[in-house]
């Protein structure tokens, strides 16, 4: 199994200030449509193909490859990314929340396996180090709070 965390401040200092309500939406758009948060072209397809007041199922196309995903939101909170069909099973977290000092935080998690795969075995391990390294979920949520400042200056959220 690969489990990863990663957690950035979103507001450090030199960057736009973020609300939490603020953060939560780019959160929700990312969601909703990957292809405007991940690097061009990465992202070729994303659809919410079903909504209920829990969760909506996304099917999208990402590095060539197709999934299919359970979203459920906890407003303001956390969004869960459920795999249903991909290369991955298992579920991946985006969690705002403050930190001792009252600093609002952006956390990933998640605990995945791969189908098809041995448990712990070399694709599992490549996968985990990938998660874990400076390109990795960390980078995602630098990533995400920074599009989500420009989509917030370009008044599209």
């Amino acid at each position: 199994m690969i489990y990863s965390t990663a957690t950035v401040p979103v507001n450090p200092a030199g960057e736009t200030t973020l609300t939490r309500a603020q953060a939560w939406q780019g959160l929700v758009l990312k969601a909703r449509d990957a292809r405007l948060f991940l690097p061009k072209g990465l992202c070729t397809r994303c659809d919410v193909m079903e909504e209920s007041t829990t969760h909506f199922v996304r099917e999208a196309t990402i590095a060539g490859t197709d999934l299919r995903e359970i979203i459920t939101l906890e407003p303001e909170s956390k969004v869960t990314f459920f795999q249903a069909t991909g290369p991955r099973e298992g579920a991946i977290v985006n969690e705002l929340f403050e930190d001792e000092a009252g600093a609002l935080q952006l956390r990933f998690y998640c605990y995945l396996g791969l189908r098809d795969k041995a448990p712990g075995g070399p694709e599992e391990q490549a996968e985990q180090i990938q998660f874990d390294s400076d390109n990795g979920y960390k980078a995602a949520l630098l990533s995400t709070l920074r599009r989500t400042r420009e989509l917030i200056a370009d008044g599209k959220l």
